[in-house]
């Protein structure tokens, strides 16, 4: 069963629709909320909010999908709805992420940044279980500018 009700919808203060606009823009509100850009790193997006007021926001897609984070060498799946609340360097009571930990998914409701900034970013279970990482490991690269190399 889904989250997100019309109700949500209609109170979204962002509201999107489309692969390449959510990917740009689910990017963008974690970049704004301090917390690194490739940390959801879903595929194929149908549909994607924030409500500004609350901190509630949403990201859906086609189907789950599993990325694995290789700078860290861990895999995290991700469902096809994703929601949570975001707030500056945390996103809490995450539903639709899990984590592998040695042979078993576990799933994520908390992350943070830690502030002042040391560089670390921690997963939390509901189990309690945290593990903490460079932030690095889910930012994603900047593409550099396409240079056009004009002749004589």
């Amino acid at each position: 069963m889904s989250l997100i009700t019309e109700e949500i919808r209609a109170s979204a203060s962002e509201l999107y629709a489309g692969d390449e606009i959510c990917q740009t823009e689910s990017k963008n509100l974690l970049t704004r909320m301090g917390l690194p850009n490739g940390l959801l790193p879903l595929i194929d997006m149908v549909e994607c909010g924030y409500v500004e007021k609350t901190g509630f926001f949403w990201l859906t897609q086609k189907k789950k999908t599993e990325h694995k984070f290789e700078k860290i060498g861990r895999n995290f799946q991700y469902a096809a709805e994703v929601t949570g609340y975001v707030e500056k360097n945390k996103a809490k009571r995450l539903t639709g992420v899990k984590a592998k930990e040695l042979l078993i998914w576990l799933n994520v409701c908390d992350i943070y940044v830690d502030h002042p900034p040391t560089g670390k970013i921690t997963f939390k279970s509901p189990t309690g279980l945290t593990r903490t990482f460079p932030v690095s490991a889910f930012e994603l690269e900047e593409e550099p500018a396409a240079v056009k190399l004009l002749g004589n």
